[in-house]
């Protein structure tokens, strides 16, 4: 399992698009983030008081770094197909079990790292933009640093997001072995259910959507406010996800097994 292991990440090290996938996980967080809270004014709010979840606005960033995260785990795994070193490598670590492991990993570690920079900088950030825009501890907002139990939760529940949508990406990889079709599919399972809750007029098939699209229902876990009103509860949401990672990861590992290289 060692040699599996080394072997992923020298493979991971050696693609010159890991490093900047890892940074687009990051980066996008806190820039994202920044153009958010940069822009909020508590006396523009609306609501009286005003109720806006600037935790959540926060780590908008992670609409991009899902983007990011999807497509790492996607070319960590066809990649290989593409240039054929998935012969060599299956050779050189006969059980198949081994490399799955191996792959599941490094993209974690990959994509945790990458995502506990961008949230942890997101969370700064806004905690130094925050007040300035008359979001305070004294108004009523949770503190934007690690501080408050339900800001915890919402970044360890993104940080972990974005490994199991990395996740994702690395079943759907070995499950497509293209690149191209991988990503797109990727992007329809990230992307289609929040798009079609907008067309949707039926308010249950609505709920039903906003419930169990991977993207809605994964990303409850970063609500502090008005908890509520979510479809499905932080955990729950975030647990529905892990399960769809780990059904398309094991489907992708039979066909790894099963299938020729």
């Amino acid at each position: 399992m060692t040699g599996a292991l080394r072997a992923e990440w020298t493979k991971a090290r050696s693609l010159p698009s890991t490093g900047w996938l890892v940074c687009v996980v990051a980066l996008g967080m806190v820039a994202l983030g920044l153009a958010v809270t940069g822009t909020l004014r508590v006396d523009e709010c609306g609501d009286d008081p005003c109720v806006l979840d600037t935790v959540r606005l926060s780590l908008a960033g992670v609409n991009v770094a899902q983007v990011g995260a999807a497509v790492l785990g996607v070319l960590l795994v066809t990649g290989e197909y593409a240039t054929g070193t998935i012969r060599p490598t299956l050779v050189s670590v006969p059980r198949r079990g081994e490399v799955l492991a191996a792959k599941v990993a490094v993209v974690g570690v990959l994509t945790a790292g990458g995502a506990a920079l961008g949230v942890g900088g997101a969370l700064l950030v806004a905690r130094a933009v925050l007040p300035s825009r008359g979001f305070t501890a004294e108004a009523g907002y949770p503190d934007s640093t690690l501080l408050h139990d339900l800001t915890q939760r919402a970044a360890v529940g993104t940080v972990l997001y974005l490994v199991l949508v990395a996740l994702l990406g690395v079943g759907i990889g070995l499950l497509v072995q293209d690149t191209g079709g991988a990503v797109t599919l990727m992007m329809a399972v990230l992307f289609l259910g929040p798009v079609l809750a907008l067309f949707v007029s039926d308010p249950d098939w609505q709920a039903w959507l906003h419930r169990y699209a991977p993207t809605d229902a994964g990303l409850a876990v970063q609500a502090t406010r008005d908890l509520a009103a979510l479809h499905i509860a932080p955990w729950p949401g975030l647990g529905l996800v892990a399960g769809y990672a780990a059904a398309v990861v094991l489907a992708g590992g039979v066909v790894l097994c099963r299938r020729d290289a």
